[in-house]
């Protein structure tokens, strides 16, 4: 379960930062198209590592956060779970005594 919610907020995380904006400002034509157009192939390249690499150290800190956050509610179920024994153990405890 743990696992499911944390690639569900990977997911998420994925899915809000889609680029349709930037795909739409890139076919009008202007001076900062005319730019992107006279970059080399290499620095293009580059760039496109950098932007990946950043994405990566990015979801896998957003990872271990959902990881984390996961970890407290776990824990958190737990505690409940053993209130709930326990009144369970006195509720039976009263109705033998009867």
């Amino acid at each position: 379960m743990k696992k499911f919610l944390a690639i569900v907020a990977i997911a998420a995380f994925m899915t809000s930062c889609n680029d349709s904006a930037s795909t739409k400002t890139e076919s009008t034509t202007d001076s900062s198209t005319m730019s992107k157009d006279a970059m080399s192939d290499s620095a293009k390249g580059n760039n496109m590592v950098d932007t990946s690499s950043k994405m990566a150290n990015d979801a896998s800190k957003m990872a271990d956060t959902a990881n984390k956050m996961m970890d407290k509610a776990a824990d958190k179920m737990d505690k409940a779970a053993d209130k709930m024994k326990k009144g369970a153990d006195k509720m039976k405890d009263a109705s033998d005594k009867k």
